[in-house]
C-alpha cells in the first residue's frame, strides 16, 4: 500500500541524507520524493510516498523519522482528505502535421505547451500521480523524446471528511 510521509524539518545540510539513510536502513523504497521550503524560512517539508505492506512498520518509520535531529514534524497523511499534486514535463515526437490531432487527443488534461521546435512539443502536466501516468500512456505512441517528474507534494485539506466510522460514534 501506498503511504504519503510528510517530514517538516529544518533546513540543514545533511538532513535530507540523514531522513533517506533512515529509510534506506529500514528498506523502503521512496517512489516520489519532493523537497521545498515552508512559509517559515528557516524549516522545509519533505514528501515521501514510499510503498508499504505492513501496518506496523509504518507507526515504526514515522516514530523514528520523528527522533532524528533536525526534525520537527513527521505525519502519515494518507488517510486524511488531501490535496496531491505532480508535474511531469513531456517532450514529444510532434511532426507539424500531427500536432493538431495530438493536441486534440490531451486537451482533456489540460496541458501546457511550454516549449516547441520543428518536430518537438514539450508538454506541461500537473496533477494527481495517475492522471500523469494516464497522460503518458496516451502520448506513448507518437513517442516520448524525453520526459521529466517532480514527484508527488501534498498537503492536507483544511476540512476533513467525516468517515463512516466517525458518525456512528456520534450517533
Amino acid at each position: 500500500m501506498k503511504r504519503v510521509i510528510t517530514v517538516t524539518v529544518i533546513n540543514q545540510s545533511g538532513v535530507l541524507n540523514r531522513v533517506t539513510g533512515l529509510l534506506m536502513k529500514r528498506q523502503f523504497n521512496i517512489e516520489s520524493i519532493t523537497v521545498g521550503h515552508t512559509e517559515q524560512p528557516n524549516f522545509s517539508k519533505m514528501t515521501f510516498v514510499v510503498n508499504v505492506e505492513d501496518e506496523r512498520k509504518i507507526e515504526q518509520l514515522v516514530k523514528q523519522l520523528s527522533k532524528q535531529i533536525d526534525v520537527l514534524k513527521v505525519n502519515d497523511i494518507t488517510d486524511k482528505s488531501i490535496v496531491l499534486r505532480e508535474l511531469a514535463l513531456v517532450k514529444v515526437i510532434s511532426p507539424p502535421n500531427l500536432r493538431l490531432e495530438m493536441n486534440s487527443i490531451v486537451e482533456p488534461f489540460r496541458p501546457q505547451i511550454i516549449d516547441t521546435a520543428k518536430n518537438v512539443v514539450t508538454y506541461q502536466v500537473v496533477g494527481d500521480p495517475d492522471k500523469i501516468d494516464a497522460f503518458i500512456e496516451l502520448i506513448r505512441p507518437y513517442g516520448i523524446k524525453e520526459l521529466t517528474r517532480t514527484g508527488a507534494t501534498a498537503s492536507v485539506r483544511e476540512t476533513q471528511r467525516i468517515s463512516n466510522s466517525q458518525l456512528s460514534i456520534l450517533k
